[in-house]
């Protein structure tokens, strides 16, 4: 399956992208963020208990199943004050 992944705020500037296509088997947000976890590195930014993702641009949890041509973005908690 294809998926459009969207990168926000601080995850753009540490990964030095704002998006990408994946082809790939995931069932899960979770599964594509250990996909994505696996490149090491600069990634490891994804690993952080706070990361809030979106798909098809509405907020959910990372066990929210994925189809084919979904588009999921992952950012960061947003705080305020």
């Amino acid at each position: 399956m294809t998926l459009h992944v969207q990168y926000f705020a601080r995850y753009r500037e540490t990964l030095g992208r704002d998006g990408e296509q994946l082809e790939g088997d995931f069932a899960t947000i979770e599964d594509l963020r250990q996909h994505l976890l696996q490149r090491e590195g600069v990634w490891q930014v994804l690993a952080e208990q706070s990361l809030m993702c979106a798909r098809n641009q509405e907020l959910c949890q990372l066990d929210e199943p994925l189809q084919a041509g979904d588009e999921v973005a992952f950012f960061p908690t947003v705080t305020g004050g």
